[in-house]
């Protein structure tokens, strides 16, 4: 059992399953669980054992890491993972068995895939990716025509899950390879949509290595070939790009390119609705938290343009955890520059809330936790189970 103690981790599986109006029957029926134990661990009388915690988050809709904030079940079984997917990968151009699935049942499990992404439910992702990614590969080798085509673009989008996993916990090896093997997938899907996600993932490469203008040159020559989009799911796509072109222009200092390709994105985010997804979402309310992340990127002298989005929006509950938990990480960072310290001690919380393993592995919470833990002598103890937590101490 992680450092939380039996009755916080009840009162949280308590609260979410009130949030989800589920009655600890439908709780116990959902989990596989008695009824005697879902009451028992809620009151904080019984440690819910690793088995019970899984199956009770499956049941609730959240990955473990929601319900604890410890190290057992989030990190020490995606450090497990990474061999595992890294094998799935390593042959990866060679034709193995036929598949195992089918491929509309291979497609479901991706569907699933993406979604744990989108919610940052990592600890599923890396359990079930090594079986998925070898799947979709054996399905492309056994495939031809649309059938292959099918196979293809459902291998990027598995691979593009198990990639936020290897990216966020600081695997970027494995990251790019990943990466690599959607690029290869996507010759084979012969879709300039699936060009186009592939290119907007492909810059994680050049934010690992600190290389942003390279980065930027490559979104743009992507950009270039994604002319002329038809259609909501196209302007999406390019608009998505604009997006990503922006933010790492920040990082590259380059404040009239950031302008430019902002400026590019609100134009095609006020031509679709926000819902609209192509492996990334986009719209009016994602091309706002971008408009953070980019002051953010270029530096304290910008910090007024993340404050005053802040300041009249904040993101909707209905987008998805790992997009809202980095717009309050990136303000929490902005509020810090000004100097905002309770404020931006709010907003890691609430990105806590929102997604606790995303929070978890991203180096700004991590930096923006530690500055708070040197500067503030108000809620110590807590800031300093949130630093420790974190690994920021």
């Amino acid at each position: 059992m992680p450092a939380d103690s039996k009755r916080e981790v009840g009162r949280r599986i308590a609260t979410i399953r009130h949030a989800r109006r589920m009655t600890q029957t439908d709780l116990a029926r959902t989990a596989y669980l008695s009824l005697a134990t879902i009451k028992a661990i809620e009151r904080g009388a019984r440690a819910p054992s690793d088995g019970s915690l899984e199956s009770i988050a499956a049941a609730l809709g959240v990955d473990p890491g929601r319900l604890i904030t410890g190290d057992t079940i989030t990190l020490s079984r995606i450090r497990m993972a990474m061999p595992a997917i890294s094998a799935s990968i390593a042959a990866y151009d060679i034709p193995m068995s036929p598949p195992r699935r089918t491929l509309s049942e291979l497609h479901a499990a991706a569907d699933e895939a993406v979604n744990w992404r989108l919610a940052a439910q990592y600890t599923r992702i890396a359990k079930h990716a090594p079986t998925l990614l070898d799947d979709a590969l054996r399905s492309l080798h056994h495939t031809t025509g649309p059938d292959q085509r099918h196979a293809a673009r459902l291998l990027v989008g598995i691979a593009r899950a198990a990639d936020a996993v290897a990216y966020k916990y600081g695997h970027h090896d494995l990251s790019a390879r990943l990466i690599e093997l959607m690029r290869w997938a996507a010759r084979h899907a012969e879709d300039p949509l699936v060009d186009a996600s592939t290119a907007y993932v492909r810059t994680e490469t050049f934010f690992a290595a600190h290389a942003y203008a390279p980065g930027l040159l490559a979104l743009e020559q992507a950009i270039d070939a994604s002319s002329s989009p038809t259609g909501p799911e196209g302007q999406a796509v390019l608009g998505a790009l604009h997006m990503r072109a922006a933010v790492i222009a920040g990082r590259a200092q380059d404040a009239d390119a950031a302008d430019t390709h902002l400026t590019e994105a609100r134009r095609l985010g006020d031509a679709v609705p926000e819902d609209e997804y192509h492996g990334t979402a986009f719209g009016p309310d994602s091309v706002r938290i971008h408009e953070v992340s980019v002051a953010v990127s270029l530096g304290s002298d910008h910090v007024g343009r993340a404050l005053d989005v802040a300041s009249e929006w904040t993101p909707p509950g209905d987008l998805p955890a790992e997009r809202q938990s980095s717009f309050w990480i990136e303000l929490a960072r902005a509020q810090l520059w000004a100097g905002l310290t309770d404020d931006a001690w709010e907003s890691l919380q609430v990105a806590r809330l929102v997604a606790p393993q995303h929070t978890r592995g991203h180096p700004w919470a991590r930096e923006t936790a530690a500055t708070l833990r040197r500067l503030r002598r108000a809620d110590a103890e807590e800031l300093t189970a949130f630093a420790e937590w974190i690994g920021a101490v």
